[in-house]
């Protein structure tokens, strides 16, 4: 039988380190429990959370409800062809335990998505990405329960309705389902995704065979290590901002301001004081967006040029080597944080007028 906890400490259960509790609390080790909670009264009246590593989530305060912990664990392979492997994750499950699966196994398409934080049961909900990958890119589908009506349904690909750092569970349908497992398919053969500069030239300068996948793996693990701080060491959840995307119409009156402004066309990303000028600035479909007519702008450096990275206020601060990274220099409550990151938004808004939207949940 299931226990649930009363004032439970959540300070160990978010990467930012923020003191918080919530109301009640639970830990789901098996599908077994997940069915036994649904029909539990505390479940059914409750507001609740669905909670994973903690890595994408900022504690403003108490929550004032019920916090169910994903601990299912399972990795398996469950179907293959010549050319693919379809592997099934439970949503517990430690999503860089599952790249380290792939990897190991020699199977491609999840290796530049290394050292992400988290769980595999959060990565569909943001359609994580790096590097040139994101998770839509090699997801087949979800299992998920309605929480509701306890029945499980698999969602598509299309069905999740992925968007940049989005999904359906994160618009329409967020906390309407329990995801139980995901399913990736992932290809058997040599098939390297590069096209991202750092990358690409972390492969070149240190003469390493990109048909490798170890050492493509590697190299996305040791870049991650050097430009983003350890939420062990310092608290923080990683990007805090989404990138920003504008028309190119728009991209083009901003370079007439800001002719160093870097953006990303087909994934990469230009500097056009020494890659192009602003006139060829085409209108490419970017990476997470539909429309062809979009340009993606990255936030950190907005961010830098108002002046905010390696800025420290009080217990909280802007990364020294990352300006999308907010961190707890210790004691921090999640309203100080909150409040940097306004006070941020603002800034970029007054010197750019572009509008910064959050990568964290604000709970």
């Amino acid at each position: 039988m299931i226990k649930i906890s009363k004032d439970y400490d959540l300070t160990k259960l978010n990467t930012f380190g923020i003191k918080a509790k919530a109301s009640l609390f639970v830990e789901i080790n098996s599908e077994e429990e997940l069915k036994e909670l649904f029909n539990l009264k505390e479940f059914q009246e409750q507001e609740r959370l669905f909670l994973g590593g903690g890595s994408n989530v900022l504690f403003t305060k108490d929550f004032e409800g019920i916090v169910i912990l994903n601990k299912l664990k399972g990795i398996e392979i469950i179907n293959e062809t010549s050319e693919y492997v379809f592997i099934k994750s439970m949503g517990g499950e430690w999503w860089n335990d599952l790249v380290n699966f792939a990897v190991d196994r020699g199977y491609w398409g999840i290796e530049n998505l290394a050292l992400i934080p988290g769980t595999v049961g959060a990565t569909p909900v943001q359609n994580i990405g790096a590097y040139g990958i994101e998770l839509k890119d090699i997801l087949e589908n979800v299992e998920a329960y309605d929480v509701k009506t306890a029945e499980k349904k698999v969602f598509t690909n299309t069905e999740c309705e992925f968007g940049y750092r989005d999904s359906v569970f994160k618009s329409r349908l967020k906390g309407k389902y329990f995801i139980l497992a995901v399913v990736l398919k992932l290809n058997k053969n040599s098939n390297p995704n590069i096209s991202y500069k750092f990358l690409k030239d972390y492969l070149m300068e240190k003469k390493l065979d990109e048909t490798n996948i170890k050492n493509v793996n590697d190299a996305v693990a040791e870049i991650r290590r050097s430009k983003l701080p350890d939420p062990k060491i310092l608290g923080n959840a990683g990007s805090f901002f989404k990138n920003v995307f504008v028309p190119v119409e728009k991209l083009k009156e901003l370079l007439e301001i800001y002719p160093s402004m870097p953006y990303f066309e087909d994934g990469e990303m230009i500097n056009p004081v020494i890659s192009r000028p602003r006139e060829h600035v085409s209108a490419t479909v970017t990476l997470g967006r539909p429309a062809s007519n979009r340009v993606k702008i990255p936030a950190g450096w907005l961010i830098e040029q108002c002046g905010w990275k390696g800025k420290r206020i009080g217990n909280v601060g802007v990364h020294e080597r990352q300006a999308l990274v907010l961190v707890n220099y210790g004691g921090a409550t999640g309203e100080e944080i909150k409040n940097l990151a306004e006070q941020i938004i603002d800034s970029v808004y007054q010197k750019f007028g572009l509008k910064l939207t959050l990568e964290v949940n604000l709970i």
